[in-house]
């Protein structure tokens, strides 16, 4: 066995966690604009590049798709805990669910109205970048780890994946300035659509209890995923099974370590993106504006769709960015432009952070499916 792609791998996720998680005014700078799983992706593709190495077939990748991304699916699973989702309420709940309705099929809706438009016949039909729109759903929703289980699901080629990553993180950023600007605006928004129901959700609990010893969850996450990969074939089979089970694990067995299964999930999440640099060829790097406008006007169509939702609902409208981080930023960003209106809020946005990693996947097999249908073959 070829150890060079794992010397690569293991160096590469190290280095970029530990830079990640340093409190360094000027690492933080850098990794607000170039985020540690984007940067573990292109690191290894540039060693490969520099080395003049192809590491494309080599077996690592086997061990990813059978072994890292499974154990990934059920570490973050296993984070969210449906007790503290219940104390936010059913508005908020409703509220990013419409969002994370809109994300997943506003693409269909698109093609099917705009079939003979450049965009749609060229662009994500014959340029196949439609492949690249389930990995944009999975990281809207979900998160890296949906978005990597969706890019698998679809065969998104490597070119086009990185395309949608880099143009991915562009908005991102963006959008999480704007939400900022956003949420501190809330009040006068509330006056403008006359909302009323300024209501303050339940106070989340933590659990008091010790949590399971370390070594004792990371065997029944192992004994889970090598039990599954010996009785389960169907990759999808595999996706299905295991979110079932995480969550089955993150509700229902005692003294449940929800804090070290939702770190392991982001390293893993690391180890598989990494892996995956190892095939990235900087040759086929495209970037397709037609596409990134798009993916622009989908954005803010989602805000847009939840700003008349949360209008409709009669909820404060604080909780449309705090909803539109938790499904397009994530466990990091979403408490903390919630922190800009209510700090108390910010269980409550980790919470439905957490909510957008758990159902990433599966609103993204949905957007495959009609995809297909619409376009793909």
């Amino acid at each position: 066995m070829n150890l060079t792609p794992w010397i690569i791998t293991g160096i590469t996720v190290t280095v970029v966690y530990f830079l990640d998680v340093w409190e360094n005014k000027y690492i933080k700078s850098i990794f607000d604009w170039v985020p540690a799983i984007l940067l573990v992706y292109l690191i290894p593709a540039a060693v490969s590049y520099v080395l003049g190495l192809d590491f494309s077939q080599e077996k690592i990748h086997d061990y990813s798709k059978d072994f890292f991304i499974p154990l990934a699916i059920v570490t973050v699973m296993g984070s969210l805990s449906l007790g503290q989702l219940k104390a936010i309420g059913y508005k908020p709940i409703v509220l990013f669910v419409a969002g994370s309705f809109f994300i997943a099929l506003f693409p269909i809706i698109f093609v099917m109205g705009f079939s003979e438009t450049t965009l749609v016949a060229e662009t994500l039909s014959m340029n196949g970048f439609w492949k690249g729109i389930p990995p944009i759903v999975g990281s809207w929703i979900g998160g890296s780890t949906s978005q990597l289980v969706l890019k698998e699901l679809v065969e998104c080629p490597e070119a086009i994946f990185l395309s949608v990553l880099v143009m991915d993180n562009i908005l991102v950023n963006v959008w999480t300035i704007l939400m900022f600007q956003g949420i501190k605006n809330s009040n006068r928004l509330n006056l403008w659509f006359k909302i009323t129901d300024k209501g303050i959700p339940e106070e989340i609990r933590e659990e008091k209890q010790k949590p399971m010893a370390v070594w004792i969850t990371v065997v029944i996450l192992l004994a889970v995923v090598f039990v599954t990969n010996y009785f389960v074939e169907s990759f999808v089979g595999k996706v299905v099974l295991l979110s079932i089970v995480g969550l089955a694990l993150g509700n229902f067995v005692p003294r449940w370590n929800f804090k070290f299964s939702l770190k392991a999930g982001a390293i893993l999440i690391l180890v598989v993106m990494a892996i995956l640099g190892l095939k990235l060829r900087f040759d086929t790097l495209g970037f397709d504006v037609s596409f990134f406008g798009f993916l622009v006007v989908w954005l803010f169509g989602h805000f847009i769709f939840m700003v008349l939702i949360a209008k409709l609902m009669n909820i404060n409208m604080a909780w449309v960015p705090i909803a539109s981080m938790a499904n397009v930023g994530g466990i990091a960003t979403a408490p903390a432009v919630t922190a800009a209106y209510e700090k108390k809020w910010m269980p409550h946005a980790i919470v439905l952070a957490i909510l957008s990693m758990a159902t990433g996947t599966f609103w993204g097999m949905l957007t495959i499916y009609f995809l297909k249908v619409t376009v793909g073959s």
